[in-house]
């Protein structure tokens, strides 16, 4: 099937034959839907915290980070085209026809260019766009009057311009304030200053980019890292990586063979953020802190985020510590029956981890060997909220292989949804995934787990794309917070929908949220 041309362009992106064939196995045999069991809900899968839980938590938090190395790790390798996707559909639409212009003035739909264009002056890059029209003696408000709205559109997206269309999110301006606007990524250096500062007063963050951009990127903080470190007495710690050309997977064609480019050469394509795992396995860290780079808000909305980002955190450290202790004990000794029962039940009401029938009927011994396997792995604690419509994700109770059901984050695209029942239970759900997590990534001797042997390798997904005018499948390893996290003991936690403000498109930039009040 494969040339020594083919061998050789395998062997240069790092990825192993049998990791080929893997991946072509399953495109022949696709992936099994995962087997939802009930929605996660509060009372039944997701801890909900009151006032004085949440004061708990967050002072556990303070006082248990002595020692610990946290780090922010935020994904920010995508590029920022499809904030300005409907830009792009506008422009291709433009005819400078004046019908066209009232149409477009009429329209202030909040997702319209219309209404972009209408509310302009309030996001947070016009006064960098306006500076760039100046020195061409240009306005914006003279050019949508003059109805020119696609040369306005252009210095936004253009490299004459802002040059958005080329950048990642994390390097555009999110938030004004009096001292200047925000880019996203400088919006995380504060976070990472007021929740993820170690006891040393070092805030480490990682973001994950593309080489493109790194340049970019190490420009931006030099600029302003000293700033943030003044006014906040923090020392930063910024590293970086790429997504690596070992994680993309090979592309085929609708018949499951690989597909070649018009040089003939194989096409491989990026498997998904499901890649990231790689990076995050090379952070030598204690706590990691997890949130996408389009997920942020100014500084007045900021304190509930700390609030809750220090309750996970605390809450984490709470079941890490009483599960390192347990395990401490458990490889050293036999341990009674009391102690096993006492963990059992510490395991049934602040981690949601239930334990067959069976375990019932095995010895002492076995039922601490039994726990020793479900307890020496990654943690996890996910902030979940309530959902409002958001398309993706949310916590469910899934059915294992062995009849155990246990606490995930699962993906529409891993569901059956053409199943009555299935789509019942998804349609029952309350809550939704903002990729909000905290995890724990070193077992109770203090060593470094390989993240690689928690993963569910059948949880990828695959989907229909195209090259050159033809249709390819393409597939994607099991995603960061889902497949690729499967078997790491999961916990949930409830947290206020106003920690989940993401921007998708440009236009979210002019919700209430992203503005100065």
């Amino acid at each position: 099937m494969f040339t020594d041309k083919d061998l050789k362009q395998i062997g240069s992106k790092g990825i192993e034959l049998f990791t080929i064939e893997r991946q072509l196995d399953n495109f022949r045999n696709g992936f099994p839907p995962m087997i939802l069991d009930k929605p996660a809900t509060p009372g039944d899968g997701i801890f909900s915290f009151c006032e004085d839980e949440l004061s708990y938590f967050m002072n556990y938090y303070a006082i248990h980070l002595e020692d610990l190395r946290v780090v922010k790790f935020v994904p920010a390798s995508g590029a920022a085209t499809r904030m300005f996707k409907h830009l792009f559909e506008f422009r291709e639409k433009f005819t400078g026809d004046l019908t066209q212009k009232e149409a477009f003035l009429q329209d202030q739909d909040f997702n319209s260019v219309g209404y972009l264009l209408s509310h302009l002056a309030e996001i947070a890059f016009f006064d960098e766009l306006q500076k760039i029209l100046d020195r061409l003696g240009l306005d914006s408000l003279s050019l949508i009057d003059a109805w020119k709205a696609d040369l306005l559109i252009g210095f936004i997206l253009e490299e004459n311009g802002l040059n958005y269309v080329n950048l990642p999110k994390g390097l555009i301006l999110f938030h004004d304030y009096p001292d200047g606007a925000r880019t996203a990524a400088e919006e995380h250096l504060v976070e990472a200053a007021n929740y993820a500062t170690s006891s040393d007063g070092k805030g480490s963050i990682h973001f994950t980019i593309s080489p493109e951009h790194k340049e970019k990127f190490l420009a931006l903080f030099a600029n302003v890292r000293e700033k943030y470190e003044e006014l906040f007495d923090v020392s930063f710690s910024i590293g970086f990586s790429e997504q690596l050309p070992s994680t993309d997977t090979i592309a085929v064609d609708e018949e499951n063979q690989p597909f070649r480019s018009a040089d003939g050469s194989l096409l491989f394509r990026p498997a998904g953020h499901g890649a990231l795992l790689k990076n995050l396995n090379l952070l030598e860290a204690d706590i990691i802190f997890v949130k996408n780079i389009d997920n942020i808000v100014p500084d007045r909305l900021k304190p509930t985020t700390y609030e809750y980002k220090r309750l996970i955190g605390g809450y984490l450290l709470y079941l890490r510590n009483h599960v390192n202790t347990f395990l401490t004990d458990a490889i050293s000794r036999d341990l009674h029956e009391e102690e096993i029962h006492k963990m059992v039940d510490f395991m049934r009401n602040h981690m949601w981890i239930e334990l067959s029938e069976a375990f019932n009927q095995h010895s002492p011994k076995e039922k601490q060997e039994h726990m020793i396997s479900l307890l020496n792995r990654p943690i996890r604690v996910c902030g979940m909220v309530k959902n409002e419509g958001e398309p993706g994700g949310g916590p469910f109770w899934v059915k294992e292989s062995d009849g155990r059901i246990s606490l995930q984050i699962v993906e529409s695209a891993q569901m059956n949804l053409k199943d009555p029942e299935q789509k019942a239970i998804f349609d029952s759900a309350t809550h939704f995934n903002p990729v909000d997590l905290v995890c724990s990534i070193r077992n109770f001797r203090g060593e470094l787990f390989d993240l690689n042997e928690f993963v569910d390798n059948e949880a990828g997904l695959i989907s229909l794309k195209s090259s050159g005018g033809l249709n390819l499948k393409a597939q994607e390893l099991p995603g960061l917070w889902n497949g690729a996290m499967a078997k790491w003991i999961t916990v949930f936690v409830e947290t206020p929908i106003i920690t989940f403000n993401p921007v998708k498109t440009v236009n979210d930039l002019l919700r209430s949220e992203h503005l100065e009040e």
